[in-house]
């Protein structure tokens, strides 16, 4: 493989809501909310279910990578169930090696419920399942170690299980990339995230909302200046106000485009993780991968799901 991708694997089930319902179960609006197996049976039998892709961020942007001609693998854990059958059918459909081998688990597949408000905002209840169970024991460190890079989320820190997997896969890695995946996530980890941010990873991607809450800082002067001080590349989306990548005082900057029919942001950040990524691996300098990545989420905002 020339991209290992490590993430949740997670079986998405998308649905269309009001903000009513939002506000009815409690729930964050475009933020993502960890459930519980009773939680994920009330969601599921409350919304009409639109369709079933196997996702996760880091698969999700595994695709992408496929799409544009990568060779790619995911590790990822699911059981030996139907869901499990489904989503390693789905990803080796769409030309991702999965690096796993399935069995049986005390938990079931993990199952993200994905609800598509009106004004296309994504809110994400996720029942990790097995996915969380990933460990250590699950990461080929040969894999790791002959691979150009490895891709990693944020989400992984939230069990201590994934969290090992995480650690390994920095430690047999050649070249370090992670998404810092929510707001939340971010706040929960906030000082391991910094640490790795600083010491670790050569490329992070994160949104506007993402790294100020890393740093803790409402100012975007203060964000760039940081990351000019770190060497290492850092890629910040900002929705509608397009995206910047800075790498020592080398900062560029990518308008988002402008008079899309948006259908639903889902996949938008992963899609331009790999446009991004997949430019990266071609030498092309950063402002080309920026605009590849900005492309890719293009396109996937004005499609329903996270699929191309």
């Amino acid at each position: 493989m020339k991209v290992i991708g490590i993430g949740n694997a997670i079986i998405d089930v998308v649905g269309k809501v009001d903000d009513n319902f939002i506000k009815q179960n409690q729930l964050l609006k475009s933020s993502m909310k960890l459930i519980n197996q009773t939680e994920l049976k009330k969601l599921l039998s409350s919304i009409k279910i639109e369709k079933k892709i196997s996702g996760g961020s880091v698969a999700n942007s595994m695709v992408g990578l496929s799409y544009l001609g990568n060779k790619v693998g995911f590790i990822g854990k699911v059981s030996d169930d139907d869901l499990g059958e489904s989503y390693e059918k789905d990803l080796t459909g769409q030309k991702v090696t999965f690096c796993y081998k399935k069995k049986k688990e005390t938990m079931p597949t993990g199952t993200c419920v994905v609800l598509i408000t009106p004004d296309n905002e994504r809110t994400l209840c996720t029942f990790l399942g097995a996915s969380a169970m990933i460990s250590e024991k699950d990461i080929d460190k040969d894999l790791i170690s002959n691979s150009e890079m490895s891709i990693l989320e944020g989400y992984l820190w939230d069990s201590n299980e994934s969290k090992l997997a995480f650690k390994k896969v920095i430690k047999n890695s050649k070249k370090k990339i992670m998404s810092l995946s929510d707001k939340f996530c971010v706040e929960r980890h906030r000082t391991d995230f910094l640490d790795l941010v600083k010491n670790y990873l050569d490329i992070v991607f994160a949104n506007e909302n993402e790294i100020l809450t890393l740093l803790e800082t409402d100012n975007l002067k203060k964000i760039i200046n940081f990351c000019k001080a770190l060497k290492k590349i850092i890629v910040i989306t900002r929705s509608n106000k397009g995206s910047l990548a800075i790498f020592g005082d080398v900062v560029e900057e990518c308008s988002a485009e402008q008079n899309l029919k948006i259908t639903d942001l889902t996949g938008a950040g992963d899609l331009f993780l790999a446009g991004f990524i997949s430019n990266y691996r071609k030498n092309k300098n950063l402002k080309e991968c920026l605009n590849l990545g900005t492309e890719m989420a293009s396109k996937i905002i004005q499609k329903f799901g996270a699929r191309l």
